[in-house]
């Protein structure tokens, strides 16, 4: 059994990054549009900077529905 501060840390991100998502998006296409000036580049990516680093979907892990285990995690079941 994982410890119960670690399976309620990654819920927490996974909030943050369904709450976060939609900005971040619109952020990245602002960023990678070729279209844009530069200085609304430079804005868009102090303010993508800014956002909590804990919103960003790279940060989460897959954990156990049950257990809470962090590896051997089988996507198709959600189990570990």
């Amino acid at each position: 059994m994982a410890k119960v501060s670690m399976v309620n840390r990654e819920k927490r991100r996974a909030k943050l990054v369904a709450k976060y998502a939609r900005k971040r998006a619109e952020l990245k296409a602002i960023i990678s549009n070729p279209d844009v000036s530069f200085e609304e580049q430079q804005d868009a990516m102090f303010k993508l900077q800014k956002l909590p680093r804990d919103s960003s979907p790279v940060r989460q892990r897959n954990r156990c529905a049950i257990s809470g285990r962090p590896r051997g995690f089988y996507r198709k079941f959600g189990l570990g």
